[in-house]
């Protein structure tokens, strides 16, 4: 009795039917290529499943059965005859994996289809028929796995259904629209003028046609001396076009990244990629065994395709990566090296501290107004976005803005860890980001506590009452109890802080690629307005102030803002900022008097000051630090090794953690 993999292909092979509608045969491809996948093996296949994947034992099956059986042979043959003489071959070849239009976000739609929608085999192009052909991963596998033999059984197969002049013009075509795509890329304006003018000096991408008409006419001709000198001419260009394209990137590096270029530069390399691997099939010997391997690629192309994840992570991994250095550079000041930078963060860290000492004030002033939910955190949002703003223009520091721009510039030291002096580097300059970090957060405190309790006092003298009453007071310290959601508040301050700093190096690299510094310095209506000597010097100044604008605005607002809006959506998260909730808890202390002393709820929320700073830091340094090492690239092989270093460290220096070296 014959298994039920044999009954199944029986069945399938009775089904074959070369005068049925296009959509009913294309089905039965799509089932024949299922029953290759999945079918059940015979008994003297078994044997062989360790060898050789299952997909290949079921087509060497099929061979066999067709070999044997002239009548189904006949009937494959004219399914596979009907379909190439129906369906449009050329998109295949030109079209799969590339997007219709330069435009990253079209592309991510048309990915969302890909995932989201089911596919018809009602079509005339190949290229959408051959997803569903070929819907697993894997296939690219076993196509690249057929062998010479079973290769030769193929070809004698489909030399009767598909002439050697068919697939031969569908590739030829399809290599014409290939460098139609490149040339016009090249002359595109976003690419040209980032391109090496050194790169562009022979024309490449104006010699393309010409060279691509001359190597078909020779293809035609069966002229072998002239295809070789053609041959040689074309992949000349292509690869001039690819090491034009290739410079584009060193062009965004230094003058801004935009992801729908970087993704217009991979579009045409790729181009030129599948142009080269056309090339193979139409000038091999034996054409079969490129052919395969170029439909195995295609597979990969297809499934690749439908990947959001693949897609965000090669296109924005540029972007991420001049985020993360431009950071880095802004990072480098807040690091201090010897006693006098360490004197300088103080008192920056102290200016901070006092002015928001006067923020915490404020919060509680625009509370008492009663305003509605959104004004309520629009208000607090601007007032903690003009008083970081102020420190910033002031020169003064807010400790927990450090990590998030520090951690990129320890993620540049990483690269250095693999020798010796290199992991000794690091380390110093662990101790000098803690060290500095240590003093931000002390300056920050030892002012804003000052400041909030002078202000009490004040009131107090002034007016016989506080400026924070003991109403406010009792609600802080119920709201920094160490029992609470405070600390998960602060953690989720960190995302906040950490954001913050990403939005302030898109924004600089948004500036710079689209060049408002020299805009504001040599566009003719605003010198007229500024004269030229300020408007250089205002080009300048937002030069070097749009990232630091950026991010304490950006902080400010989603500080007062995304709590609200959280809320709206029943999530009742709010923010726990370690130097405001320190003005708080002491606003509470100017309220209260000295009786606070004897509540247990004040001791209480000491520790959660501890833990507010420590996830305030910790969170943002440590998001800041993986984003910072994906972009690069940098692998942190190990970390035992760099970890038994800070300890050592640690044991026998614990004083350089905190305090600066000696004189």
């Amino acid at each position: 009795m014959a298994s039920q993999g044999a009954w199944d292909l029986t069945a399938l092979l009775n089904a074959a039917d070369p005068k049925a509608a296009l959509p009913q045969r294309n089905l039965w491809l799509a089932r024949l290529l299922e029953w290759l996948r999945h079918a059940p093996l015979e008994k003297t296949e078994q044997r062989e499943r360790g060898t050789r994947p299952l997909p290949l034992l079921r087509l060497t099956h099929l061979l066999n059965v067709l070999e044997r059986n002239p009548t189904h042979a006949a009937q494959v043959t004219g399914v596979l005859a009907g379909a190439w003489r129906d369906l449009e071959a050329v998109g295949l070849f030109a079209d799969v994996g590339f997007a219709s239009r330069m435009d990253l976000w079209g592309e991510v739609g048309h990915r969302l289809r890909l995932r989201l929608l089911p596919g018809t085999v009602e079509t005339r192009e190949l290229g959408e028929l051959f997803s569903l052909l070929f819907p697993d991963a894997e296939d690219e596998a076993w196509l690249r796995a057929i062998d010479d033999a079973l290769l030769q059984r193929l070809s004698s197969l489909f030399t009767g259904a598909l002439p050697e002049a068919d697939w031969r013009g569908a590739l030829i075509d399809a290599l014409t629209m290939l460098v139609s795509a490149v040339r016009a890329a090249g002359f595109s304006g976003p690419l040209r003028q980032r391109m090496g003018s050194e790169l562009l000096a022979n024309n490449p991408f104006g010699q393309l046609g010409r060279a691509a008409d001359e190597l078909i006419a020779a293809l035609k001709a069966a002229d072998a001396a002239e295809l070789r000198r053609a041959l040689q001419y074309l992949r000349a260009l292509l690869d001039s076009c690819r090491a034009a394209a290739a410079s584009v990137p060193e062009h965004l590096e230094a003058w801004g990244v935009s992801v729908d270029i970087m993704f217009e530069v991979e579009q045409l390399i790729e181009r030129t990629a599948r142009a080269e691997s056309l090339l193979d099939v139409l000038v091999a010997e034996q054409p079969a065994r490129e052919l395969v391997q170029l439909l195995a690629g295609l597979v990969r192309v297809v499934h690749e395709r439908r990947s959001l994840r693949t897609l965000f992570a090669r296109h924005y991994g540029l972007l991420a990566r001049k985020v993360a250095e431009r950071s880095a550079e802004t990072g480098e000041h807040y690091i201090t090296r010897d006693r006098a930078e360490y004197r300088s963060m103080l008192w920056r860290a102290a200016g901070g501290g006092a002015v928001i000492g006067g923020t915490t004030l404020a919060k509680f002033a625009l509370a008492a107004l009663g305003f509605t939910a959104f004004w309520s955190g629009f208000w607090a949002g601007a007032n903690y976005a003009l008083s970081f703003v102020l420190i910033h223009l002031l020169h003064w520091t807010v400790a927990t803005k450090q990590p998030a721009m520090t951690a990129p510039a320890m993620a540049h030291k990483l690269r250095n860890i693999s020798s010796a002096e290199g992991l000794e580097g690091f380390v110093d300059e662990v101790t000098h980001l803690l060290r500095s970090q240590f003093a931000g957060i002390a300056g920050n405190l030892l002012a804003v506590i000052p400041v909030v309790l002078v202000v009490q006092l004040l009131a107090w003298l002034i007016a016989g009452a506080p400026a924070v009453g003991p109403k406010d007071a009792a609600y802080v310290l119920h709201s920094l109890q160490l029992a609470g959601p405070s600390v998960f508040f602060a953690a989720f301050t960190g995302v906040l802080l950490f954001l913050a700093s990403l939005i302030a190096g898109w924004v600089e690299n948004w500036f710079v690629f689209y060049r408002l510094d020299s805009a504001i310095a040599w566009n003719p209506r605003l010198i007229a307005r500024l004269g030229a000597a300020r408007a250089q010097r205002w080009s300048a100044w937002w030069r070097a102030n749009i990232s630091g604008l950026t991010a304490n605005v950006s902080l400010g607002l989603m500080l007062g803002l995304v709590p609200v809006v959280l809320a709206f959506f029943g999530l009742p998260i709010e923010v726990r900022h370690v130097t405001l909730s320190t003005g708080q808890l002491t606003a509470a202390v100017g309220a209260l008097g000295l009786d606070i002393f004897k509540q247990s709820a004040f001791w209480w929320c000491l520790p959660t000051i501890a833990f507010i700073g420590i996830l305030n830091l910790g969170v943002s340094f440590l998001l800041a630090l993986l984003v910072a090492l994906r972009a690069r690239g940098i692998q942190v092989a190990d970390r035992a090794r760099v970890q038994a270093a800070i300890w050592r460290r640690l044991r026998e220096q614990p004083r350089s953690f905190f305090l600066p070296p000696k004189e």
